[in-house]
């Protein structure tokens, strides 16, 4: 809605058919030609999401250490097109496993990137900051 508030834009939801970042950047670049046709692909999720670790410290605005540094991990590999970096998470990232207990909202991201045409090269942060502790980072692929 804020994107488009027209809803000028067809969109078509799809569930998360595996966990494997290999396996989701091969959806993903399954689905670049379309991109090539001006379909925009999206991945949806926060860049860290630890609702079991909500403490009343982090209600009150306080950024735990975990989300911080997943988080400028996170941004680090994107501006450097760290692809298997990115995809290594699970035993290569600080803050794991309270970034992420679950990964469904980070790995929407490894569509993303299969999606783009250059998933190697540099991504530009589009929106960054915290939300009740949580990294919201955002991210531009080129095109």
């Amino acid at each position: 809605m804020v994107m488009y508030p027209l809803a000028d834009i067809p969109v078509l939801q799809l569930s998360m058919p595996t966990q494997d970042p290999d396996r989701l950047l091969d959806i993903g670049a399954r689905l670049r030609p379309l991109t090539e046709e001006g379909v925009l692909v999206i991945g949806s999720g926060f860049m860290t999401h630890g609702l079991p670790f909500i403490t009343r410290a982090i209600l009150e605005g306080q950024v735990p250490g975990w989300s911080a540094d997943f988080d400028a991990w996170a941004a680090d590999a994107l501006v450097r097109g760290a692809v298997d970096e990115l995809a290594a998470f699970r035993t290569r990232t600080p803050g794991m496993p309270y970034a992420h207990p679950t990964v469904d909202h980070y790995i929407p991201l490894f569509i993303t990137l299969g999606a783009a045409a250059h998933p190697d090269r540099s991504m530009r942060t589009t929106v960054e900051g915290y939300t009740v502790g949580f990294s919201k980072r955002s991210f531009q692929t080129a095109v």
